[in-house]
């Protein structure tokens, strides 16, 4: 699918409306401001604008007042664009990998957030760490966890999302796991993220 609108150009162009960006999907509530590989050139050509960190601020502002909630996916770097996400968000969904490497990326990107809140945004907190990817079975997997849980107590996740075949079946058919395979395990831990996620993040 190809989109003539993208994140990219309400980035980068002071005229496109927002509106005209947002895609609708077919899961009542939920639309997408799609993009593509055209954004990775805004990481560099943000570098010359004023209040660079700001600019995804910005353009989602308009948006805001027709959303309860607003999630930012973004890429595994900690670079501008990054940054943007950071500045623009209350709190922070940390996906981690369970695997030894993810749990070292961790402990940098807690140190971009502390400069960001202290520096662009004070609203920005830790909404939670959540394991991904846990393979139960391996001993390796079950180690990382128990590291996290003794690095990060009081932030990580009681809901765990285990490996399963399910999540790439249904990239395949542009379904969120909980309609593709509702009943399944999978689609269960989705909802338990959710209500978790409300409780420990209410509404604001």
């Amino acid at each position: 699918m190809t989109f003539d609108l993208t994140l990219y150009h309400l980035l980068m162009r002071g005229d496109v409306d927002p509106a005209d960006v947002v895609t609708k999907t077919n899961v009542d509530g939920l639309d997408l401001l799609p993009s593509n590989i055209d954004l990775s050139a805004a990481e560099v050509q943000l570098v010359s604008e004023v209040c660079r960190e700001h600019a995804l601020a910005r353009a989602l502002k308009p948006l805001l007042p027709n959303y309860d909630v607003v999630l930012i996916d973004c890429q595994p770097s900690l670079g501008l664009l990054t940054v943007n996400a950071l500045s623009a968000a209350d709190g922070v969904l940390i996906p981690l990998e369970c695997e030894y490497f993810a749990l070292r990326g961790v402990a940098l990107l807690m140190e971009t957030i502390d400069k960001v809140h202290d520096r662009l945004n004070d609203r920005l907190e830790l909404a939670g760490i959540l394991a991904t990817m846990h393979d139960g079975r391996t001993l390796h997997g079950r180690q990382v966890l128990e590291r996290v849980g003794e690095a990060f107590p009081d932030h990580l996740f009681h809901t765990v999302i285990s490996r399963t075949v399910r999540f790439p079946e249904t990239t395949a058919a542009g379904e969120p796991i909980t309609a593709y395979a509702s009943s399944s395990v999978g689609a269960e831990a989705y909802r338990a993220l959710a209500r978790e996620l409300l409780a420990r993040w209410p509404a604001r």
